[in-house]
């Protein structure tokens, strides 16, 4: 047991130093546009999330179900899961650029994840359920979307402001085309908003047999139903109404944000049913 903790020490070190190389590689990147600098931070990024999945599994099997029952190993969690997100959408949709800001993001959860307690939750029936299994990891992998749009979002809106005041500096050039920004948040909301809405069934389902109710008025169960509605919204204006650009990126930034609440807010400060996955 002890063998094992100390292994999955080592392998969440490794991942974080990966992933500061990573961050440093990328924003080298993005100042000299160097095609080796950018394999570096790529393969930098990679071997990271393997040391970080390899521990999150050591975890996982110790503790007998899927980590992620205290914010600790919550964050740490969702931050593989921006990277992975990160690493396939970046080789499909070929924008790099975003690295230099998914990767620190990533980073910083990491540190925050080493520095909340991260005492292992015993077994627990709770947690075995398939359930818990689909809530938990359709729901952070829609979240881990979500980043990478906040991010695309965030980018967008800055490139617009410096093309509209006409002070676009030497880095600007190096920044994906307002369109290929715009699609990144589109193609993130297509691909997480379902995998939302099928994690939040689940969660009703699992709760209408533990709790006799799939609606609890649990603080988390009320902010994860504003935030998918503020995702709802994004969708439908998208598709029905033709919403694109900048309402489209300030809407993701601010469902990005009511993500951030639910996730860290709401464990760190409400109580509830979803106490169990606590920083305590």
């Amino acid at each position: 047991m002890a063998m094992g903790q100390g292994m999955e020490h080592i392998l969440l070190i490794l991942a974080i130093c990966s992933y500061c190389v990573g961050s440093v590689g990328y924003f080298i990147d993005l100042v000299r546009n160097g095609e080796n600098i950018h394999r570096a931070a790529w393969t930098a990024l990679l071997g990271g999330m393997l040391f970080h999945g390899t521990a999150i599994g050591l975890r996982s099997f110790a503790a007998g179900h899927l980590a992620v029952s205290t914010l600790s190993e919550a964050l740490s969690f969702f931050s593989w899961l921006v990277v992975g997100t990160y690493l396939v959408m970046q080789n499909r949709l070929r924008l790099r650029v975003l690295g230099s800001f998914v990767a620190p993001l990533a980073a910083a959860f990491m540190f925050a994840s080493a520095i909340l307690p991260s005492h292992m939750m015993p077994t627990s029936p709770l947690l075995k359920s398939v359930w818990v299994w689909i809530h938990v990891s359709t729901l952070f992998a829609a979240n881990a979307l979500f980043a990478v749009a906040f991010t695309a979002a965030v980018l967008y809106l800055y490139q617009e402001r410096t093309i509209k005041k006409k002070r676009r500096g030497s880095l600007d050039d190096r920044f994906p085309a307002l369109e290929r920004l715009d699609r990144v948040n589109h193609v993130c909301l297509l691909m997480g908003f379902p995998l939302m809405t099928v994690g939040l069934l689940a969660g009703f389902l699992y709760a209408s047999t533990v709790w006799k109710s799939p609606w609890n008025w649990d603080p988390k169960e009320i902010f994860a139903l504003i935030t998918w509605l503020i995702y709802a919204v994004l969708l439908h204006e998208r598709l029905a109404v033709g919403w694109r650009g900048r309402k489209a990126a300030w809407l993701a930034i601010f469902g990005f944000s009511a993500v951030l609440i639910t996730f860290l807010g709401v464990n760190l400060f409400l109580k509830g049913h979803h106490t169990l996955f606590s920083s305590q």
